[in-house]
């Protein structure tokens, strides 16, 4: 399903702009995605939720989650360790936009947004490559690169 971008200075204006009123489970979602720099399961932001909110159910966070995903305010990635991971989209993350550097062997989640002139001028030139042969608007993109973090790779020097 296309993700629904609304231009708004804020998610909460989002989500209204939207047709949609900001309900309490999903404030406090948001409140927690704001307050950190991970990336979290489902598990992690109803477990969290449920400390400030008893009422709120998984299923709830689940639902909300998948709303928030869908009007582009949060971002759902699917690494392969296999369970979803959440974060404020882009234009509401202190971050901006990045990408992910994936250790393969505990599972870290590093943000990489200090990108060089040579890698900024090489992806435009890609998107652009891409656009013209497949006649395709390109509005974002994605990049993870997998691999072992240097606690991983201290711990195999050390076997």
């Amino acid at each position: 399903m296309p993700k629904i971008r609304v231009k708004a200075e804020s998610w909460e204006d989002s989500v209204r702009v939207a047709g949609f009123r900001m309900t309490q489970p999903r404030r406090e979602i948001m409140k927690v995605l704001e307050s950190t720099e991970g990336h979290l399961t489902a598990e992690d932001i109803y477990l969290q939720v449920h400390e400030i909110y008893p009422n709120i159910g998984l299923t709830t966070v689940y639902r909300n989650l998948e709303f928030l995903n869908e009007h582009g305010i949060v971002a759902k990635i699917c690494f392969q360790h296999g369970k979803a991971k959440y974060e404020l989209a882009e234009q509401y993350s202190p971050v901006g936009h990045h990408h992910h550097l994936v250790c393969d062997e505990c599972t870290k989640i590093i943000n990489y947004n200090d990108f060089m002139q040579e890698e900024v001028e090489f992806l435009e030139t890609v998107e652009r490559g891409l656009s013209r042969r497949y006649k395709f608007r390109i509005t974002h993109h994605e990049i993870q690169f997998n691999g072992l973090c240097q606690d991983c790779q201290d711990k195999e020097d050390q076997s």
